[in-house]
């Protein structure tokens, strides 16, 4: 049976109903948004601790085949050689991943073939030189010239397949 109100004022009821179900709506749209708010939240705590973690990370020794270069000495080590040259930071998370990849190529590379090492934190200048926009960049040097350029993070089978194919 309708009620009373209902058959009176059939208006009244009707606005009612939208009313209640507009409510419904509203909540629903902030629970979603609160949900949304929190997992952005746990996002962005989450990178910061994985942040935190990587830039507490300390670097890798360099294997004692890397050779460390410099603005004085970068002709000479590069001359008649074929060399693999890691452009880094002490602060980029990518290049302390690279660090152990390139002991590891630098403990299979014989002959000519050789790993360098260029801080662009303390030689801007080579960076510069060589038109290092994004860290790790890793060139490839022939006799002094540049063969090949790499940016990231790269395997060790893949560099080794570089400096191959360069030989």
């Amino acid at each position: 049976m309708e009620s009373l109100q209902s058959i009176l004022f059939p208006t009244l009821h009707i606005r009612n109903t939208f009313v209640t179900k507009t409510i419904k709506q509203k909540k629903m749209v902030q629970i979603i948004i609160g949900i949304l708010a929190l997992v952005i939240v746990g996002f962005f705590i989450l990178a910061k601790v994985a942040k935190n973690k990587m830039k507490n990370t300390p670097m890798v020794d360099d294997h004692k085949n890397i050779i460390t270069l410099t603005d004085k000495n970068f002709q000479q080590k590069t001359k008649n050689k074929l060399v693999l040259v890691d452009f880094w930071a002490s602060w980029c998370a990518p290049c302390k991943m690279m660090a152990p990849i390139l002991n590891d190529v630098s403990e299979e590379l014989n002959g000519n073939s050789y790993i360098g090492k260029v801080n662009i934190e303390q030689y801007q200048v080579l960076a510069q030189k060589f038109k290092v926009r994004n860290i790790p960049t890793l060139i490839l040097f022939k006799n002094g010239k540049e063969v090949g350029r790499f940016v990231g993070i790269k395997s060790k089978k893949y560099l080794l397949n570089e400096i191959a194919k360069a030989s």
